[in-house]
Protein backbone atom coordinates (compact mmCIF):
# COMPACT_ATOMS: atom_id res chain seq x y z
CA UNK A 1 0.00 0.00 0.00
CA UNK A 2 1.10 3.59 -0.96
CA UNK A 3 0.14 5.58 2.12
CA UNK A 4 0.19 9.58 1.89
CA UNK A 5 -0.41 12.03 5.28
CA UNK A 6 -2.15 15.15 3.53
CA UNK A 7 -1.17 17.42 6.42
CA UNK A 8 1.98 17.25 4.45
CA UNK A 9 0.43 18.20 1.22
CA UNK A 10 -0.93 21.71 2.72
CA UNK A 11 0.69 23.82 0.86
CA UNK A 12 0.84 24.65 -2.63
CA UNK A 13 4.37 23.87 -3.46
CA UNK A 14 4.39 20.43 -1.59
CA UNK A 15 2.10 19.18 -4.58
CA UNK A 16 5.31 18.87 -6.78
CA UNK A 17 6.41 16.04 -4.09
CA UNK A 18 3.29 14.16 -5.76
CA UNK A 19 4.16 14.55 -9.08
CA UNK A 20 7.83 15.79 -9.71
CA UNK A 21 9.61 19.42 -9.25
CA UNK A 22 9.40 21.64 -12.55
CA UNK A 23 12.36 21.35 -14.99
CA UNK A 24 15.33 23.78 -13.23
CA UNK A 25 14.15 23.36 -9.42
CA UNK A 26 15.45 20.92 -7.01
CA UNK A 27 14.18 17.12 -7.30
CA UNK A 28 13.17 17.06 -10.90
CA UNK A 29 15.45 14.05 -11.82
CA UNK A 30 13.71 12.00 -8.93
CA UNK A 31 10.37 12.38 -10.31
CA UNK A 32 7.47 12.35 -8.14
CA UNK A 33 6.28 10.35 -4.89
CA UNK A 34 3.45 9.07 -6.18
CA UNK A 35 4.05 8.61 -9.96
CA UNK A 36 7.34 6.99 -9.66
CA UNK A 37 6.14 4.61 -6.53
CA UNK A 38 3.08 4.00 -9.30
CA UNK A 39 5.32 3.24 -11.94
CA UNK A 40 7.08 0.70 -10.06
CA UNK A 41 3.87 -0.53 -8.62
CA UNK A 42 1.18 -0.39 -10.73
CA UNK A 43 -0.91 -2.58 -8.88
CA UNK A 44 -1.12 -0.84 -5.73
CA UNK A 45 -3.77 0.41 -2.91
CA UNK A 46 -3.24 4.41 -2.52
CA UNK A 47 -4.05 5.76 0.74
CA UNK A 48 -4.70 9.63 1.02
CA UNK A 49 -4.97 10.12 4.31
CA UNK A 50 -6.98 13.32 5.62
CA UNK A 51 -7.95 13.99 2.39
CA UNK A 52 -9.21 17.47 4.06
CA UNK A 53 -6.25 18.43 4.40
CA UNK A 54 -4.85 18.80 1.62
CA UNK A 55 -4.20 22.18 -1.02
CA UNK A 56 -6.76 22.72 -3.99
CA UNK A 57 -3.92 21.66 -5.97
CA UNK A 58 -4.20 18.40 -4.95
CA UNK A 59 -7.52 18.05 -5.46
CA UNK A 60 -7.11 18.76 -9.02
CA UNK A 61 -4.55 16.14 -9.46
CA UNK A 62 -7.00 13.43 -8.07
CA UNK A 63 -9.74 14.94 -10.57
CA UNK A 64 -8.04 13.96 -13.56
CA UNK A 65 -7.01 10.41 -11.48
CA UNK A 66 -10.85 10.00 -11.04
CA UNK A 67 -11.94 10.46 -13.91
CA UNK A 68 -9.44 9.47 -16.57
CA UNK A 69 -7.54 6.96 -14.61
CA UNK A 70 -3.74 8.61 -15.43
CA UNK A 71 -2.08 11.72 -14.02
CA UNK A 72 0.98 13.46 -16.28
CA UNK A 73 3.84 13.85 -14.39
CA UNK A 74 6.68 16.70 -14.57
CA UNK A 75 8.61 15.41 -17.36
CA UNK A 76 5.20 15.32 -19.13
CA UNK A 77 5.44 11.36 -18.73
CA UNK A 78 1.27 9.88 -18.39
CA UNK A 79 0.98 7.09 -15.18
CA UNK A 80 -2.03 4.91 -15.43
CA UNK A 81 -3.94 4.42 -12.16
CA UNK A 82 -6.47 2.10 -13.96
CA UNK A 83 -5.19 -1.00 -12.44
CA UNK A 84 -5.02 1.04 -8.64
CA UNK A 85 -7.65 1.73 -5.82
CA UNK A 86 -7.66 5.05 -4.16
CA UNK A 87 -8.93 5.05 -0.98
CA UNK A 88 -9.27 8.60 1.11
CA UNK A 89 -9.96 9.27 4.98
CA UNK A 90 -11.59 12.18 6.42
CA UNK A 91 -12.99 13.60 9.46
CA UNK A 92 -15.43 15.41 8.01
CA UNK A 93 -18.66 15.87 10.54
CA UNK A 94 -16.74 14.43 13.27
CA UNK A 95 -18.10 16.79 15.24
CA UNK A 96 -21.11 14.42 15.40
CA UNK A 97 -19.59 11.34 16.00
CA UNK A 98 -19.29 12.32 20.45
CA UNK A 99 -23.49 12.21 20.21
CA UNK A 100 -23.45 8.89 18.86
CA UNK A 101 -20.59 7.39 20.73
CA UNK A 102 -22.27 6.22 23.55
CA UNK A 103 -25.16 3.90 21.87
CA UNK A 104 -21.30 1.69 21.24
CA UNK A 105 -21.23 1.01 24.25
CA UNK A 106 -24.80 0.76 25.77
CA UNK A 107 -26.77 -2.25 25.88
CA UNK A 108 -30.80 -1.14 27.00
CA UNK A 109 -30.79 0.76 23.28
CA UNK A 110 -32.38 -0.89 20.53
CA UNK A 111 -30.91 -2.05 17.12
CA UNK A 112 -33.64 0.01 15.39
CA UNK A 113 -32.62 3.17 17.51
CA UNK A 114 -29.04 2.53 17.03
CA UNK A 115 -29.63 2.24 12.72
CA UNK A 116 -31.93 5.37 12.98
CA UNK A 117 -28.66 6.96 15.29
CA UNK A 118 -26.48 5.58 12.90
CA UNK A 119 -28.63 7.05 9.75
CA UNK A 120 -28.93 10.37 11.25
CA UNK A 121 -25.09 10.80 12.00
CA UNK A 122 -24.39 9.64 8.32
CA UNK A 123 -26.84 12.31 7.12
CA UNK A 124 -24.70 15.15 8.85
CA UNK A 125 -21.51 13.66 7.55
CA UNK A 126 -22.32 13.94 3.97
CA UNK A 127 -23.36 17.13 4.93
CA UNK A 128 -20.17 18.33 5.87
CA UNK A 129 -18.51 16.41 2.98
CA UNK A 130 -20.79 18.69 0.67
CA UNK A 131 -19.68 21.64 2.65
CA UNK A 132 -16.01 20.50 2.45
CA UNK A 133 -15.50 19.28 -0.99
CA UNK A 134 -16.65 20.46 -4.65
CA UNK A 135 -19.31 18.65 -5.79
CA UNK A 136 -17.25 18.01 -9.02
CA UNK A 137 -14.59 16.23 -6.71
CA UNK A 138 -17.45 14.38 -4.65
CA UNK A 139 -19.40 13.16 -7.89
CA UNK A 140 -15.85 11.61 -8.89
CA UNK A 141 -15.91 8.84 -5.97
CA UNK A 142 -17.40 5.31 -5.84
CA UNK A 143 -18.36 4.93 -2.78
CA UNK A 144 -18.39 6.72 0.66
CA UNK A 145 -18.41 4.65 3.69
CA UNK A 146 -19.45 6.06 6.93
CA UNK A 147 -18.12 3.90 10.07
CA UNK A 148 -20.07 3.23 13.27
CA UNK A 149 -18.82 4.05 16.59
CA UNK A 150 -16.49 1.36 18.16
CA UNK A 151 -18.38 -0.90 20.50
CA UNK A 152 -16.42 -1.69 23.77
CA UNK A 153 -16.55 -5.39 22.21
CA UNK A 154 -14.10 -3.46 18.94
CA UNK A 155 -11.66 -2.05 21.72
CA UNK A 156 -11.37 -4.67 23.24
CA UNK A 157 -10.12 -6.61 20.09
CA UNK A 158 -7.81 -3.90 19.23
CA UNK A 159 -6.06 -4.59 22.62
CA UNK A 160 -5.73 -7.48 22.45
CA UNK A 161 -3.92 -6.83 18.56
CA UNK A 162 -1.44 -4.29 20.35
CA UNK A 163 -0.50 -6.91 23.19
CA UNK A 164 -0.11 -9.10 20.66
CA UNK A 165 2.86 -7.21 19.17
CA UNK A 166 4.33 -6.64 22.62
CA UNK A 167 4.21 -10.43 23.01
CA UNK A 168 6.23 -10.85 19.40
CA UNK A 169 8.84 -8.47 20.54
CA UNK A 170 8.99 -9.48 23.96
CA UNK A 171 9.34 -13.10 22.53
CA UNK A 172 12.47 -12.22 20.77
CA UNK A 173 14.13 -11.70 24.16
CA UNK A 174 12.26 -14.84 25.36
CA UNK A 175 10.38 -13.20 27.92
CA UNK A 176 7.16 -14.42 28.46
CA UNK A 177 4.39 -11.94 29.21
CA UNK A 178 1.13 -12.76 30.68
CA UNK A 179 -1.66 -9.93 31.04
CA UNK A 180 -5.39 -11.06 32.26
CA UNK A 181 -8.59 -9.73 31.59
CA UNK A 182 -8.86 -7.78 34.50
CA UNK A 183 -6.15 -5.54 32.76
CA UNK A 184 -7.01 -5.70 29.30
CA UNK A 185 -10.52 -4.79 30.55
CA UNK A 186 -8.65 -2.14 32.30
CA UNK A 187 -6.83 -0.42 29.02
CA UNK A 188 -10.00 -1.10 26.76
CA UNK A 189 -11.63 1.50 29.11
CA UNK A 190 -9.52 3.80 29.47
CA UNK A 191 -7.72 3.75 26.07
CA UNK A 192 -11.23 4.69 23.99
CA UNK A 193 -12.06 8.06 23.98
CA UNK A 194 -15.56 9.67 22.26
CA UNK A 195 -14.05 12.23 20.52
CA UNK A 196 -11.04 10.18 19.60
CA UNK A 197 -11.74 6.95 19.59
CA UNK A 198 -9.78 4.07 19.94
CA UNK A 199 -6.31 6.63 19.40
CA UNK A 200 -5.39 7.13 23.05
CA UNK A 201 -4.91 3.52 23.24
CA UNK A 202 -1.46 2.98 21.97
CA UNK A 203 -0.06 6.14 24.06
CA UNK A 204 -2.30 4.46 27.31
CA UNK A 205 -0.16 0.98 26.30
CA UNK A 206 3.42 2.36 26.05
CA UNK A 207 2.69 4.52 29.39
CA UNK A 208 1.07 1.30 31.31
CA UNK A 209 2.60 -0.96 30.15
CA UNK A 210 6.03 -1.18 27.29
CA UNK A 211 7.29 1.87 29.48
CA UNK A 212 7.21 0.14 33.14
CA UNK A 213 8.39 -2.89 31.36
CA UNK A 214 11.28 -1.18 29.61
CA UNK A 215 11.86 0.36 33.39
CA UNK A 216 12.24 -3.14 34.88
CA UNK A 217 14.55 -4.53 32.06
CA UNK A 218 17.41 -1.32 32.83
CA UNK A 219 16.63 -2.08 36.60
CA UNK A 220 17.93 -5.34 35.72
CA UNK A 221 14.45 -7.04 37.10
CA UNK A 222 13.38 -8.60 34.47
CA UNK A 223 16.19 -10.39 31.83
CA UNK A 224 16.05 -12.84 29.03
CA UNK A 225 14.28 -15.63 29.87
CA UNK A 226 12.52 -13.73 32.35
CA UNK A 227 8.41 -14.24 32.81
CA UNK A 228 5.90 -11.05 34.60
CA UNK A 229 2.31 -10.77 35.10
CA UNK A 230 -0.25 -8.03 34.37
CA UNK A 231 -3.36 -8.04 36.79
CA UNK A 232 -5.53 -5.05 37.88
CA UNK A 233 -5.88 -4.18 41.33
CA UNK A 234 -6.97 -1.33 43.23
CA UNK A 235 -7.08 0.83 40.52
CA UNK A 236 -3.97 0.03 38.95
CA UNK A 237 -2.10 -2.27 36.90
CA UNK A 238 0.30 -4.89 39.03
CA UNK A 239 3.20 -6.57 37.59
CA UNK A 240 4.79 -9.31 39.29
CA UNK A 241 6.45 -12.36 38.08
Amino acid sequence: MLRFDMSEYMERHATARLIGSPPGYVGYEEGGQLTEALRHRPYSIILFDEIEKAHPEVFNLLLQILDDGRLTDSKGKQVNFRNSIIVMTSNAGSQYFKEISNLGFGSDDKEAKEVRAHDDYRERVMESLRESFRPEFLNRVDEIIVFKPLKLTDIERIVDIQLQAIEKRLSAHKIQIAIDASARGHLAKEGFSPEFGARPLKRLIQKLILDRLADQIIRGELKDGGKVKVNFKANSLVFSR
